[in-house]
């Protein structure tokens, strides 16, 4: 059976953020979970300050593809942005083949080798530099944790368009119930789709939201603890817990109102034999623009 390539990135401070508010137990199991799993990438002074003012704030969220103690690639990219004035989120998810410089390693590369070169600061440093904005925090997720917290949360809806099977499962056209494992052979399945990686994107996407959704409209104290247990052993993120309550309370609607953006481009094989996905000048300055607009 071939190796799993896919990872989609669950945006934590969803799945933690609106869990607050009944009882010391619940505070205590959240901050010792957030305290188990972060790591020491330093935020700015500006991210800092952007949630102490209720200012916008933006994720780096990276689905890694790890085995033992390889360092992983982050098979999946995605940049949110959740800003509380306009009640308003955006993401964006940067196809994993995009060739772009590879800021500390002095290479230009697929964006997904960044994380693989220099772990999350790498890939953060690259991000900032293909996209021309600041990412405040980071989060990273693997896949075995994935498939574990659509099951936490006792499974995703998501919306079909088109028919297909993958991996000996069927996934026919329209409104599907989905667990794990289901749901992430649904959100990886690119080959078979005429759109390729976008499509792909789309489904992830969708995956990302119907998670977020689910554990914002129903909460016990079961789930709870199985959510944080998925996520003390899967996550990684320098999102400090009093970040993570702050969210929770002022943050909470964006969350609610996301903007999808995309990058238009074409990609084929290169001199060296391997593929390589070039975004449009235009498609870029857009999307650029449009994130910086949001963090301003």
């Amino acid at each position: 059976m071939k190796k799993w390539k896919w990872i989609v990135l669950t945006v934590i401070g969803i799945g933690l953020l609106v869990l607050f508010g009944s009882g010391g137990y619940v505070y205590h199991q959240a901050s010792q979970t957030l305290e188990d799993v972060q790591l020491p990438v330093e935020a700015s002074v500006e991210a800092i300050e952007a949630v102490e003012q209720e200012r916008t704030i933006s994720f780096l969220l990276l689905g890694v593809d790890q085995h033992g103690d390889e360092a992983g690639r982050s098979d999946t990219i995605i940049v949110a942005t959740i800003d509380p004035a306009s009640g308003e989120s955006k993401m964006l998810s940067i196809p994993r083949d995009l060739k772009t410089e590879i800021i500390g390693n002095g290479s230009r590369d697929k964006i997904n080798h960044a994380y693989a070169f220099g772990g999350p600061e790498m890939a953060i440093d690259t991000v900032e530099n293909l996209l021309d904005i600041r990412i405040d925090y980071f989060a990273e997720i693997n896949l075995e944790g994935f498939t574990d917290l659509v099951d936490a949360v006792d499974g995703v809806r998501v919306t079909n368009d088109i028919d297909f099977s993958y991996y000996e499962m069927q996934f026919p056209v329209g409104q599907l119930d989905l667990n794990g494992k289901e749901a992430l052979a649904y959100a990886r399945m690119r080959y078979d789709d005429p759109r390729g990686d976008f499509g792909r994107q789309i489904r992830q996407r969708q995956v990302v939201q119907a998670v977020a959704d689910k554990l914002t409209a129903d909460f016990s104290l079961s789930r709870f603890n199985d959510v944080l247990s998925v996520l003390g052993e899967n996550v990684k993120t320098n999102v400090p817990f009093p970040v993570v309550r702050k969210i929770a309370l002022d943050y909470r609607d964006a969350l609610k109102n996301v903007e999808t953006l995309s990058l238009e481009g074409s990609g084929g094989i290169e001199s060296d034999q391997i593929y390589y996905w070039h975004p449009t000048a235009e498609s870029l300055k857009e999307v650029q623009t449009s994130l910086q607009q949001s963090l301003r």
